[in-house]
């Protein structure tokens, strides 16, 4: 009992409401570079997952070429 009594200071909530405003807007804030961060990167994961399919793409091409020269000879 003694200890939510003693953790109750840490809780204020203030008589005029205008004080919520800067938290407010600060977590709007936040919520939107959130929101812009997570789609920054997955655009970036998309371009390197196309990057990477490419890639493999032509690694197959390269092998397939090699062991047809190989065959050949």
């Amino acid at each position: 009992m003694h200890l939510l009594l003693l953790y109750g200071d840490f809780l204020y909530f203030p008589e005029d409401k205008k004080a919520y405003i800067p938290a407010a807007v600060e977590l709007i804030l936040l919520f939107v570079l959130c929101f812009a961060v997570f789609f920054l990167v997955k655009k970036i994961s998309k371009i390197q997952e196309m990057k990477t399919k490419e890639l493999e793409k032509r690694m197959l091409r390269e092998r397939k070429q090699n062991k047809d020269t190989i065959i050949k000879e």
